[in-house]
């Protein structure tokens, strides 16, 4: 899916209402200063997140690009700044991917086993016309108890190369531990007996 967002040049004479601040720079791009619809870029930033290449339109030529950061006011959220990161062509970036999880495991929806996960985005490289915008994982491999997914089990999108150690594991499934309630014991003072046998027996002998 291509993502497209109009932007202009910053001047002094542009009203801002409804407007952000943003720049787009990299190694070949002499950094730019832009104005953008904050409502068009909330949307667009909810569906391409900072790992698919947003194509800008409005300059003196269309440019690919990352979104590579963002500042948000602390008050209400609303996002304030942007940095774009230009992309050159043939050149390849790293970047980090989210993991989706897919399918259902039967150790979990048979055995009652825990499905742990540990990892949530991979580190990639590629160039950006074959940047995905996230990775699935199919968990429906997870058959037994103790089954797990490493880095090395993903079948990575063509023209893609995951950075992280094959070795690494993503998820896995554990037998389920029931919580065991603590039970509270009572404890028995018995130097409170004593006291009290004595201070009885005391009350017998001045009788």
């Amino acid at each position: 899916m291509t993502h497209t967002l109009n932007v202009q040049e910053f001047n002094k004479d542009i009203n801002m209402n409804n407007s952000i601040r943003a720049v787009v720079y990299g190694p070949a791009y002499a950094p730019v200063s832009l104005v953008i619809n904050q409502k068009d870029f909330t949307k667009l930033y909810k569906e391409a997140g900072e790992s698919s290449v947003v194509v800008l339109k409005g300059l003196k030529a269309d440019q690919d690009v990352l979104i590579h950061d963002i500042q948000k006011n602390v008050r209400n959220g609303d996002i304030i700044h942007v940095d774009f990161y230009a992309l050159q062509k043939g050149k390849k970036v790293e970047v980090n991917v989210p993991l989706v999880f897919v399918g259902v495991s039967d150790a979990v929806k048979t055995h009652g086993a825990d499905l742990i996960k540990n990892i949530f985005e991979v580190e990639i490289e590629a160039e950006a016309k074959d940047l995905p915008h996230e990775i699935e994982i199919d968990i429906s491999s997870l058959k037994e108890l103790d089954d797990h997914i490493t880095i090395g089990d993903i079948k990575a999108p063509k023209g893609v190369k995951i950075l992280n150690n094959e070795e690494d594991v993503i998820v896995t499934v554990t037998k389920h531990e029931e919580e065991k309630e603590e039970e509270v014991a009572t404890e028995i003072d018995m130097s409170a007996i004593e006291v009290s046998d004595q201070k009885g027996k005391k009350e017998e002998d001045a009788e």
